[in-house]
């Protein structure tokens, strides 16, 4: 397949930013095997590309391996994913777990499927990176979606917490990586079209219109509207955190909190007298 120049050019752009990414969080190093998780849709098909792009120029060696958890959704076209990576001449693994069974015996009909279903597909991600001996795992979340679990843990949560680029797993077992941090799902998704990835939407989440996160989506996209460069300045917020500034006192020591000595001396330091004689005090 040829690609355009103006393809080339988000393709470029994205090296750039997700290389930067890379490089700020020393998201991997020489010698790491990294379990790149491919559902199928845009976001993880752009992270494979675009892992593959680097490793290829990389200073530093790395293997990376193409993993696709087929959920057992009805209709979902098991074929073309391993098709895809055998096109592409990479590594990849293909794990069957009938995870939509559970999450529809376990979730009333009309209720948000997507907690479950992420605690579900993690343990699969997580087991399938200890039996290949992968040490990194990436995941296709891009800078949206990390200002959107912002306000979902903000408004919903009560929590001043996101997504951060870089995680290690409660057993200390793989680090979490996320590569497209510091790219727009906008520049993804003019990259893929562009690209004519085989994209495989989700048809068990995809079509619950009234998930939290599609609000807190919406919501963002009309503040873009109305003030372009909104999500990339509260993404910026989340590298530039002041806990004074904030109320956790289990962060900060508020309670410690004590003037200088110098300034504590000119409190308990009576003025010397000014000689002046106010109007008030003359009378």
């Amino acid at each position: 397949m040829e690609i355009s120049n103006s393809v080339l050019k988000l393709k470029k752009q994205l090296e750039t930013r997700v290389g930067k990414a890379m490089f700020d969080y020393n998201m991997i190093e020489a010698g790491d095997t990294v379990l790149v998780c491919v559902s199928g849709g845009k976001d993880s098909h752009a992270l494979l590309s675009i892992l593959m792009a680097l490793q290829a120029k990389a200073p530093v060696k790395f293997r990376l391996i193409a993993m696709n958890l087929d959920q057992k959704q009805p209709g979902f076209p098991a074929d073309i994913l391993p098709a895809y990576f055998a096109s592409l001449g990479i590594e990849y693994r293909i794990v069957e777990r009938d995870t939509h069974r559970v999450v529809k015996e376990k979730i009333p009909e009309g209720k948000t499927a997507c907690s479950l279903c992420s605690r579900l597909r993690r343990g699969v991600i997580y087991q399938t990176a200890k039996e290949l001996g992968a040490n990194k795992i990436a995941l296709g979340h891009h800078r949206d979606d990390i200002v959107h679990t912002l306000f979902l843990n903000l408004f919903f949560g009560g929590k001043l917490k996101a997504m951060p680029p870089k995680l290690l797993t409660d057993d200390g077992a793989h680090i979490v990586i996320r590569p497209l941090a510091y790219c727009s799902e906008a520049l993804i998704a003019r990259f893929v079209r562009g690209m004519g990835f085989p994209v495989i939407p989700c048809g068990l989440c995809g079509s619950q219109d009234n998930l939290q996160r599609q609000r807190v989506r919406e919501m963002m996209q009309a503040w873009d509207r109305r003030y372009p460069g909104c999500s990339e300045s509260v993404f910026n917020a989340l590298q530039h955190v002041v806990p004074s500034h904030l109320a956790d006192h289990g962060l900060f020591d508020f309670r410690g909190l004590a003037l200088s000595p110098s300034a504590q001396q000119s409190f308990l330091t009576p003025p010397e007298p000014s000689g002046i004689i106010t109007p008030s005090l003359a009378r």
